[in-house]
């Protein structure tokens, strides 16, 4: 039998927020007009010369007043996932009956560069600057990260379920957001990391 250790983190931050407040929790795994007729007319019956009457002057048609409709809630966008994790994110969300996060191209850049900078070696396991890269993504006005480490390479249920066990983690996952990316890095020790980046 081995040792497996992970360690997380969260992080969110409103977007007149400045700096984050940075949270870490290390613990072990076990875990979207009707044409009117025009009436025919009919044929004149009668052969007797009939007197000409000016022809009555058009009438102005009134178009109907614009019906009042509300202004169309905005649309969430369509729903796409890259990934395994973002895949149970979203599987937490239904349980909870929120909306799915869809994947951000943008987010994902965010996520790959944190990941990589957290598995390079001698990197203190601790937030960076993720979410003030996730708000230059320009996706909503509260953005967040999770983060956090498998000793045994990637495994996206375990960290899954030690995201769901912290009220941290879990908050950014059930968030108010629309978007999400994530990206794993593996160190040649065989550690994994993980950024989640929320928007």
């Amino acid at each position: 039998m081995f040792g497996m250790a992970v360690a997380l983190g969260a992080a969110v931050v409103p977007r007149a927020m400045q700096p984050a407040s940075n949270v870490q929790l290390r613990a072990n795994s076990v875990g979207f007009g009707l044409a009117i007729p025009q009436g025919l007319l009919p044929s004149p019956t009668a052969t007797l010369p009939v007197a000409a009457k000016p022809a009555p002057a058009p009438t102005k048609s009134i178009a109907p007043p614009p019906s009042k409709k509300s202004a169309p809630a905005p649309s969430r966008p369509s729903v796409v996932v890259r990934s395994t994790q973002q895949a149970l994110i979203n599987q937490d969300r239904a349980r909870y009956h929120l909306a799915p996060l869809t994947w951000s191209s943008c987010l994902y850049n965010v996520a790959r560069y944190e990941a990589a900078h957290l598995a390079a070696p001698g990197v203190v396991f601790k937030h960076y600057d993720g979410v003030s890269r996730d708000l230059t993504c320009h996706l909503g006005h509260q953005v967040g990260e999770n983060i956090g480490w498998y000793s045994d390479g990637i495994n996206d249920s375990k960290l899954n379920s030690m995201f769901m066990a912290s009220p941290d983690h879990k908050a950014n996952i059930l968030g108010p957001y629309r978007y999400v990316a994530t990206a794993w890095a593996v160190r040649s020790d065989g550690r994994a990391f993980i950024a989640v980046e929320f928007g």
